[in-house]
């Protein structure tokens, strides 16, 4: 394939460790095979990091922070900005070999793509806007303030599901806030990890730095374990499942590092008798069924009010019997595969354990009978308090759940152990003022008249309860990247004490 070449994916086995020494390349290495999850088969072998490697990709890490963190920060954003068009004019290739490793359709490849971009313009407005405080001081003559220092070397470990979106969103704001980036990819997707890094890599030598953006890619017991111990590393951010994330947090918390923790969801969408049924099925579909229902955002659960449930399930089955399942380089399709394997057995599990708590299989609920990792996009009538319904499954199944108040909803809605993602569809304003009010929806997320998925680079992204905590992406998440400073002058000629304290003549 011809993007593979221009992505620098060569057909002998690639390093999946940048350092000092370039890529490895030592064949004592143990091997990563990528697998197509459309067909089933290998794309290429990956050499793995060992110990060693992780140690001298750390080590360049560091020494390109302490030089990183002299750079005015104006000079830092145009080095993510040359970032961003790097990534721009790889945007074709780049986006064939998500949707190849990864699996979602190539519109999806392209837009994660177009993600890392807008991450890096949004960059390049902050680089400037790195803003403290000026305090007024109770003392004479004395001046208080506060300012933001770079951080140090940021751990990221991402999914397989956003394989280059997410690493984007760190290491840009890292980068432009002082840091050096170190990643760990999913051993899912390293080809997506390796295109990126060598895109990277151009625009550093053209800045003349090394060190700001590593990449290494081995075993989770091995690099990823690691990673989350080392006191060198003061930020990690992980992107993953619930259990994963819990262990990292308390491995970085026992070292008393900090954490960005983007764990599961189960994203509800609630359509009231006032909604455009319209707006909110199509809304629901794209929720549901894109990426074959491997986001953290993807709609889980849908609560319909009994006066309009029939009617639009009738408008989203519809909807999902015109579902082209295929090829996710094939733009005539609108889903692909799950990731491998184990993505089916987990979804078959969860629609056996469905029918034996009586759940009603409006659609599908079956593995395609064809090569790689397809399934049906599987609809399922359900009560809100099941155990199942609780659960996250990162599959195409959605929950179809029917209710009588807006009172009761709200509870239903909110009775789940996590919080990221959430939407209503209404047109009656106390309905909608009131899903965003503090009585409102529980979750990090609450859309109004949009669905639970497709977040814009501006906003802080991430959820509460079981989702972990801390936000990445726009607004003011970059502060988590950075360490506070409180500075107090006195350009007077006294020393007076804080709250007039007298110690002494």
């Amino acid at each position: 394939m011809d993007f593979l070449k221009e992505l620098g994916i060569k057909d002998e086995n690639p390093g999946a460790c940048w350092g000092s020494n370039g890529w490895i390349t030592s064949d004592e290495r143990n091997e990563l095979v990528s697998i197509n999850p459309t067909t089933g088969q290998p794309i290429a072998k990956v050499l793995q990091a060992s110990e060693k490697d992780y140690e001298e990709v750390m080590r360049v890490a560091v020494e390109g922070f302490k030089k990183w963190r002299t750079v005015p920060a104006p000079k830092r954003g145009l080095l993510v900005r040359d970032m961003g068009e790097a990534l721009r004019a790889k945007k074709d290739a780049l986006g064939k070999l998500v949707s190849l490793e990864m699996g979602k359709i190539v519109q999806e490849g392209w837009g994660e793509v177009q993600e890392m971009v807008d991450i890096c313009e949004f960059c390049l407005g902050l680089s400037r806007q790195l803003y403290g405080l000026t305090i007024k001081s109770e003392r004479f003559e004395h001046r208080m303030m506060e300012q933001w220092h770079p951080l140090g070397t940021v751990g990221v470990i991402s999914s397989f599901n956003f394989p280059v979106a997410v690493w984007a969103w760190n290491a840009s704001i890292a980068a432009t806030c002082g840091d050096s980036t170190i990643w760990k990819p999913s051993s899912d997707v390293p080809l997506t990890a390796i295109a990126v890094q060598n895109i990277v890599n151009e625009v550093m030598a053209a800045h003349d730095i090394e060190g700001i953006f590593s990449l290494v890619i081995g075993k989770g017991s091995v690099v990823g374990e690691r990673l989350i111990n080392d006191e060198r590393i003061p930020l990690v951010s992980f992107t993953g499942s619930t259990p994963m994330g819990k262990r990292v947090g308390e491995v970085v918390g026992k070292r008393l590092g900090n954490t960005i923790l983007e764990l599961g969801g189960n994203n509800a969408v609630i359509v009231t008798p006032t909604a455009n049924l319209d707006m909110a099925m199509r809304s629901v579909l794209f929720g549901a069924v894109g990426t074959a229902g491997q986001r953290c955002t993807s709609t889980r659960r849908v609560f319909l009010h009994k006066d309009i449930a029939g009617k639009f399930t009738d408008m989203l089955l519809k909807a999902y019997n015109q579902v082209s399942i295929g090829d996710p380089l094939d733009q005539a399709n609108l889903m692909g595969p799950l990731i491998n394997e184990s993505a089916i057995d987990d979804m078959m599990a969860t629609v056996d354990e469905l029918k034996r708590k009586g759940g009603e299989i409006i659609t599908g609920g079956k593995r395609l009978d064809k090569p790689g990792f397809f399934v049906e996009p599987t609809i399922v009538k359900v009560q809100h308090d099941w155990d199942i319904v609780h659960q996250e499954t990162f599959a195409p199944v959605l929950h179809l759940i029917e209710y009588d108040s807006y009172e009761e909803v709200l509870e239903w809605h909110n009775e789940v152990p996590q919080g990221l993602s959430s939407s209503i569809f209404t047109s009656n304003v106390i309905e909608a003022e009131t899903f965003y009010s503090p009585r409102g929806s529980d979750c990090g997320i609450a859309n109004i008249n949009i669905g639970t998925s497709g977040a814009e680079i501006g906003g802080a992204f991430g959820g509460e309860k079981e989702t972990g905590g801390g936000r990445e992406s726009g607004s003011d998440a970059w502060k988590a990247y950075m360490r506070r400073q409180t500075n107090t002058i006195n350009y007077s000629h006294e020393l007076p004490l804080a709250q007039g304290i007298k110690f002494g003549n």
